[in-house]
């Protein structure tokens, strides 16, 4: 598949915003395995190539473990692996990026506040936005994994 276009050069007010979104997650309390978890995570469902070959790499430079990555899909059926807080980080990403679905349910939502405060809720969910918006410039626009 061939790119289409470049918006970074093409639009490149919309990608600087795009990128200032990126600063924002950089100064957040989330820590870098957290932020690859949501933004593999969020791939993964929205079938998006470019990212998940960038995140997986990223997680793996961050320390996370292959197997962990590999099971991510179903963590539901391995919650062994992952910690509480992780699950509901798991949880608010699926909701989040399956919007039209149910959105983000009262249940994980009150699971949320028994781990973050408001503050990293809003943190968490500007990372679950930031990656879908990725992933969706990613898809539409064909960009080219990196071999």
């Amino acid at each position: 598949m061939s790119a289409r276009l470049n918006i970074a050069t093409v639009d490149s007010a919309a990608y600087k915003t795009m990128m200032g979104l990126e600063g924002y997650l950089q100064t957040i309390s989330l820590t870098h395995i957290q932020k690859e978890l949501i933004k593999i995570r969020a791939s993964q469902i929205n079938k998006c190539a470019f990212c998940l070959d960038m995140h997986t790499k990223d997680a793996l430079k961050y320390g996370e473990t292959a197997q962990r990555i590999f099971i991510l899909d179903g963590w539901t059926e391995a919650k062994e692996f992952f910690t509480e807080e992780e699950q509901v980080l798991l949880a608010m990403t699926e909701e989040i990026t399956l919007i039209s679905h149910k959105g983000l349910s009262d249940e994980t939502f009150q699971k949320a506040k028994s781990f973050f405060d408001d503050n990293k809720i809003a943190q968490i969910i500007m990372a679950i936005v930031t990656i879908n918006a990725w992933n969706r410039i990613a898809i539409s626009t064909h960009m080219p994994i990196m071999k």
